[in-house]
């Protein structure tokens, strides 16, 4: 079968919503949710990642959504359904999408127009799919956000300090996690309430399901993000240590936080010096082949473009580093 144009693979989908919906199951009062069953015509040169932040763009709005799990692949000239992780350019999928708010939406079995979308790349602008909505999710409208009593400003009240976010990133063997440990180090003795998530250390619980892939490295990521999110409502100063290659999310994760709540802290030490130090060994398996995906190597590392501190860790100790961000600190009164 010749190679199907998005055009063509879009009414494929459109074909197979046709066939799985029923009509007098739509009630229009329902038709709002930030949650949404679809299928993807992927467009992009660089293949779908699920947990990757996008623009999406519908008749009724623009926000940011990303595909909270991609069920299977569907082959366009068989219908057949095949497990996958991610979408390459000109595949099928249908998978479950999250928005950053509820929209009014309408199913493309009822209405191809309003149950039509394209997502952009957040970060070039550049359309990377056409997606059709099935339906919106049960779920996203059994849920509200519960009210509570105590909130951030009383909870930053009682530990007399400003919540923060200091992202630390770089590559593996820069010296993140030796600088952000003296950091907190520095902190605790100044009385500050803190804690320290480092990179190793939740991939043995919280994260300890996900691999090195790209897919696998963007879920690490968002799980941090939306815990260290929790961990300054809880008021305290979060230092975070994490090789978080991609821009697209460090973006994401700086847009969890209000203005002047996150810093990003680039470690800028040469890949030649991160592989002459090696404390794991892991550059070594990784130029043996045992490693793979290894960033720096063979996965890339997209380098801050806008950290508010570049720590040079390739000429510095670690302790002078680490004064570095403390005086920064102690410069944006943060502290």
């Amino acid at each position: 079968m010749d190679r199907l144009n998005a055009e063509q693979l879009v009414e494929i989908a459109a074909l197979e919503i046709r066939d799985h919906s029923k009509q007098d199951d739509i009630k229009e009062q329902e038709w709002h949710s930030d949650q949404f069953s679809v299928y993807l015509v992927w467009q992009g040169k660089e293949p779908l990642l699920p947990g990757r932040t996008y623009e999406f763009i519908s008749p009724n709005a623009t926000t940011i959504c990303s595909v909270s799990s991609l069920k299977y692949r569907l082959e366009p000239n068989n219908k057949r359904q095949i497990a996958a992780a991610t979408l390459k350019q000109l595949d099928i999928g249908y998978c479950n999408i999250e928005l950053d708010q509820s929209i009014d939406y309408a199913p493309a079995s009822y209405d191809d127009k309003l149950g039509k979308f394209i997502l952009n790349d957040s970060r070039t602008g550049e359309q990377v799919a056409i997606g059709l909505i099935q339906f919106g999710l049960r779920r996203a409208t059994n849920i509200r956000w519960q009210e509570v009593e105590i909130g951030q400003v009383a909870r930053a009240i009682a530990k007399q300090q400003k919540p923060h976010v200091l992202w630390f990133t770089g590559l593996s063997g820069s010296g993140k996690s030796t600088i952000a440990s003296l950091l907190e180090k520095k902190l605790h003795a100044r009385g500050h309430h803190t804690y320290l998530l480092d990179g190793d250390n939740v991939r043995h619980g919280l994260c300890r399901d996900l691999g090195f892939t790209d897919a696998d490295r963007v879920e690490n990521i968002r799980r941090i993000s939306e815990t260290a999110r929790l961990f300054v409502d809880a008021g305290l100063i979060v230092i975070i240590s994490f090789i978080s290659p991609f821009t697209t999310e460090r973006r994401m994760a700086r847009s969890l936080f209000k203005d002047g709540e996150f810093s990003e802290i680039y470690v800028n030490t040469p890949l030649e010096i991160c592989e002459k130090r090696d404390p794991k060994g892991l550059y070594e398996k990784a130029r043996r082949g045992e490693i793979k995906n290894f960033t720096g190597l063979d996965s890339p590392y997209e380098v801050p473009e806008q950290a508010e501190i570049i720590l040079n860790g390739g000429k510095e100790p670690p302790e002078a580093l680490s004064k570095q961000v403390l005086d920064y600190l102690i410069l944006k009164q943060l502290i």
